[in-house]
């Protein structure tokens, strides 16, 4: 007897792919992977553009300065040590492709008081953090800010990336659920779990204890390979890509291990 089961897919939120402005994305973190995946973001940008799209208009979150530690892992030159890593980023960026991103130099969380940042709103928030009580801070907010309906720039995604010293993972979570077409080749799946929601226990248990910052390149390799950002980050990217140009995917994320150069994709369903 033929098996009928069905694909499981999910179809990108139609907004991304006809906008009438630029989609706004939230980067959260501008360090080993926050960095890189900026740049990448830039070659989307650009690409879209290229395609007839309104690209994106990128606003980067993050509180940290650069210190010498961050030479050579990260996209920082001796020159702009002492400057806010969101600050040095976003203002290349702009001198080279001549958009007019922006740069936060506070943590994305709530203050003292509770209240959320002003600017928490983005149709994509994208986290590069490395500790998972700001993943949960995050998730908290995107949860609050979904639930105050509000038609600009509407929350509907959030791609989460994470890593250990040679293993991470990539996942994509959708804000609310997302309207899906009527499809009768495949199964359409309108929700997909937050990471703090389906993989909450595990991020707890993966996090190491010594969160200390390195003081040193040499010292930082030995909490991170020098590759794992950049690799997570090409794939990583390459699955936000896809929902813009395929405008449906299979996948909503990976585990990724560069000791063995493994990749296992994680489906929708």
């Amino acid at each position: 007897m033929k098996n009928t089961a069905k694909t499981a897919i999910h179809f990108t939120d139609n907004y991304l792919l006809n906008p009438t402005n630029p989609i706004s994305v939230n980067l959260i973190g501008a360090g080993g992977t926050g960095s890189k995946v900026l740049t990448a973001l830039m070659e989307i940008n650009e690409s879209l553009i290229a395609l007839g799209h309104a690209g994106l208009q990128v606003r980067l979150w993050d509180d940290d300065v650069i210190t010498s530690a961050n030479l050579g892992r990260q996209r920082f030159f001796e020159s702009e040590t002492g400057l806010y890593k969101s600050v040095a980023l976003i203002n290349r960026i702009n001198r080279c492709i001549g958009t007019n991103w922006k740069a936060e130099t506070v943590k994305f969380e709530k203050d003292k008081f509770g209240r959320i940042p002003e600017k928490a709103r983005a149709i994509i928030t994208i986290t590069c953090v490395d500790n998972v009580q700001a993943r949960f801070g995050v998730a908290e907010i995107l949860k609050e800010i979904s639930y105050r309906r509000h038609y600009q720039d509407e929350p509907k995604y959030w791609l989460d990336f994470g890593n250990s010293q040679d293993t991470g993972q990539v996942l994509l979570s959708t804000i609310g659920e997302i309207k899906q077409p009527n499809s009768e080749k495949y199964q359409t799946v309108a929700s997909l779990p937050f990471v703090t929601d389906e993989f909450g226990e595990l991020l707890k248990q993966s996090e190491q204890e010594d969160n200390t910052p390195s003081c040193s390149l040499a010292e930082a390799l030995e909490h991170q390979d020098l590759f794992i950002n950049s690799s997570l980050t090409q794939v990583g990217c390459s699955l936000l890509w896809n929902l813009f140009r395929r405008g449906m995917t299979e996948y909503k994320g990976f585990f990724h291990n560069l000791k063995d150069f493994r990749t296992h994709p994680i489906k929708v369903a």
